[in-house]
């Protein structure tokens, strides 16, 4: 076990310094996006357009060796368009199903905001499932199956919010935001006349990524490290400046999100350290503000941060 981890701490500091190559300057965003996919759990990108959400999913999938595609999400695009259906072939008097657009490892979900609540719904059934059904026939994804959906934070017109139970089906929240001056002269003397993503290397492929997912989920994790996650998690739901606050899915994914740390770590076991880490991003947007606290000056991370320094840390 101790020689696959290493194995796997290996590859994915490779794997994160290959694709830095060619989101300058993000390398924690890169890491929390490696650790959901390992988590075996899925990603919302929320920032504004021209910041590299759809270069870092084509970085991911080349250096993972996996299938890729991209859905720009339109309010005309339907459920069908993500599952399949099934067309009438004329020649052999039968009907035959045509694959929709989960039907890869990695699914770019571009502005999924701006799709109908029926084809969200789609998608996140699928993410949920790990399947399709079509007519009655039921359809499995690929292996891994990996969702990184995106969405514009600043344009409401012709959206459809995601609500709360369908945010919770995503283990992360990320923004990459802008870089900084020098990160941003690198970006622009690099680009000239050439694709950045012409240079990535496939560092791994679909059945490594197995292996590792199925390494994370036998990370140990301590009854008392349990115990702290459920105390952070519970803890939003007694928030005075909260009117929702995190559910038990909150908690699983909090513990398979610390798994994936302490493997990226190099590590056996989890710490508490570990369920720090990921604790703000895994329930920021899982959590909904009163209105008087938003305009107050609240934000779901610094209440979440509150929190982690209030809630006693147990010694393993």
């Amino acid at each position: 076990m101790n020689e696959e981890i290493a194995f796997g701490r290996d590859k994915l500091v490779s794997m994160t310094d290959e694709i830095e190559k060619v989101i300058v300057g993000k390398r924690r965003q890169i890491t929390f996006l490696l650790t959901a996919l390992l988590s075996g759990g899925h990603v919302l990108i929320e920032d504004v357009p021209g910041t590299g959400k759809t270069t870092l999913a084509a970085a991911l999938a080349t250096v993972c060796g996996l299938s890729f595609k991209r859905a720009q999400f339109t309010p005309d695009v339907m459920a069908s368009d993500i599952t399949g259906f099934n067309m009438y072939n004329r020649q052999k008097e039968r009907f035959d199903f045509v694959e929709g657009l989960a039907m890869c490892n990695i699914m770019l979900a571009d502005e999924i905001n701006r799709a109908s609540p029926k084809t969200q719904s789609a998608l996140l059934e699928a993410m949920e499932e790990g399947k399709v059904t079509v007519d009655g026939t039921t359809y499995a994804l690929p292996d891994p199956f990996f969702v990184i959906a995106t969405q514009n934070p600043t344009g409401f017109v012709g959206t459809y919010p995601l609500p709360e139970a369908q945010l919770d089906r995503f283990s992360v929240r990320l923004s990459l935001g802008y870089p900084q001056k020098e990160e941003e002269i690198r970006i622009i003397s690099e680009r000239r006349g050439k694709n950045p993503l012409e240079d990535i290397r496939t560092l791994t492929n679909a059945e490594e990524l197995k292996s590792m997912i199925k390494n994370v989920s036998d990370i140990f994790i301590d009854d008392r490290i349990f115990a702290y996650i459920v105390d952070l998690v519970s803890q939003t739901r007694k928030q005075g400046e909260l009117t929702l606050g995190a559910s038990p899915r909150a908690s699983l994914i909090v513990s398979k999100m610390a798994q994936a740390t302490a493997f990226v770590a190099g590590r056996s076991y989890v710490i508490p350290e570990d369920v720090a880490e990921v604790f703000v991003p895994v329930t920021a947007h899982r959590i909904m503000i009163k209105r008087e606290a938003r305009l107050a000056g609240a934000t779901p991370e610094n209440i979440l941060y509150g929190i982690l320094k209030r809630t006693p840390v147990p010694v393993i």
